[in-house]
């Protein structure tokens, strides 16, 4: 149990983001594409347009700073401000340096130095957790630094999609990192590289018989080595199965679906509501693993999105008994639609209800039994008291 809860904290990441950076958001599709608008829309806006125009030949005529503004950059900014208007937490610009690194990680793999942030208390973006082996590690990036300048660019106003998008680069090149460390400015410079994401691992807890899986979020790698898992542990032949799902910030709709048929056989899944009133019915897709132990499925206050859904559809459906703090309470899908500039816009498009059509949004998932567990202030001899409390629940029933 020692091994699963030093695990449990390697794996612990940022809410909404695992590493630099892959934002935790259930992705849906969009059919309809944005030339297909209804007539006359574009001329109605003509004139709600016209000061942006007006403001952008300003700028590249009388702007007395800098005669040399770059068009992509104006752009990029419209856009961002346009998105950033809707005030929704979960709908945003990527450019198209952006979108490459989000749709790259979305497979599983990432270019970038090899850390976990998240945002602290006092609203500054710290480094959770240092990847071995990553050029964070090796330049001597430590757990609690907090970012302050990249490349000699203050970031410490940036959220951490726009911190994302100066770090990450491609493999191979350098970025040089300023960090405040114990009151002392720090700076580094880091090698970029190429690493796969930690996602599933396994093990068994043989003093109880017990198969623990744990998984950090969901890309197109999870369900194959979920299933890889489940096979490697024999679970049929254990007396039960842990599927850890604390901290897991999310992922894509379809990888989502895929987990949750696992161990739903049959039945919905999901039921996807637009604004219109439509509505779309995701149900199990007849991968259903056939797992016959019992199932606990832990959670926490940063499991959401995709792991909310998985873990919600598997509670209406009767099949797992879930343990841990209710979860962060995300209900809504996005959808990334690209732009001709090679960005994309992330936007809310639905929300999403369970099986049971609860709506999860601002509220979460309440485990059936609740466990809170300071994650943050645990050190390496505290006890994991949620999984404490599911081995026993599995063994005792209770």
């Amino acid at each position: 149990m020692e091994t699963v809860r030093k695990h449990h904290q390697k794996l612990s990441t940022a809410l909404l983001l695992v590493v630099i950076f892959l934002a935790g958001y259930v992705v849906g599709g969009l059919n309809t594409s944005i030339s297909e608008a209804q007539d006359g829309v574009i001329s109605d806006s003509e004139a709600a347009f016209t000061p942006l125009f007006e403001t952008f030949q300003l700028i590249q005529t009388r702007f007395a700073l800098d005669q040399d503004v770059p068009v992509d950059t104006l752009v990029n900014g419209a856009i961002t401000g346009m998105i950033d208007s809707l005030e929704d937490p979960f709908s945003s610009y990527l450019d198209p340096q952006a979108y490459d690194n989000f749709a790259t990680q979305l497979q599983g793999d990432v270019e970038g130095i090899g850390v976990v942030i998240f945002t602290n208390e006092a609203e500054q973006i710290e480094v959770r957790q240092v990847f071995e082996g990553t050029g964070a590690d090796e330049a001597g990036v430590e757990v609690g630094d907090i970012f302050l300048e990249v490349d000699g660019i203050d970031v410490t106003d940036y959220d951490q999609t726009q911190l994302g998008n100066v770090v990450r680069g491609d493999a191979g090149t350098q970025v040089e990192i300023t960090f405040l460390r114990d009151n002392e400015e720090v700076t580094l410079t880091i090698t970029r590289v190429r690493f796969e994401i930690p996602n599933v691992e396994y093990e068994l807890l043989e003093e109880s018989n017990i198969a623990y899986i744990s998984m950090a979020d969901f890309n197109s790698n999870s369900r194959p080595q979920l299933d890889e898992a489940i096979e490697a542990l024999d679970v049929n032949s254990r007396d039960a199965l842990i599927f850890d799902l604390r901290n897991n910030p999310g992922g894509t709709l379809t990888s989502a679906v895929d987990v949750a048929s696992a161990f739903i056989e049959e039945g919905v899944i999901l039921y996807e509501s637009f604004a219109d009133g439509t509505e779309q019915t995701f149900e199990a897709n007849g991968n259903f693993a056939g797992i016959t132990v019992p199932i606990v499925v832990m959670i926490n206050e940063n499991s959401a999105s995709a792991s909310e859904l998985v873990s919600g559809a598997m509670q209406d459906a009767g099949v797992a008994t879930l343990i841990g703090e209710i979860s962060f309470g995300k209900g809504t899908v996005q959808t990334i639609q690209p732009l001709s500039n090679d960005g994309a816009v992330r936007l809310t498009i639905a929300r999403y209800l369970l099986p049971s059509r609860r709506w999860i949004h601002d509220v979460g998932i309440t485990p059936d039994i609740v466990i809170e567990f300071d994650e943050l202030e645990a050190t390496e001899d505290t006890p994991d008291v949620q999984l404490e409390a599911a081995i026993d629940f599995l063994i005792n029933g209770q």
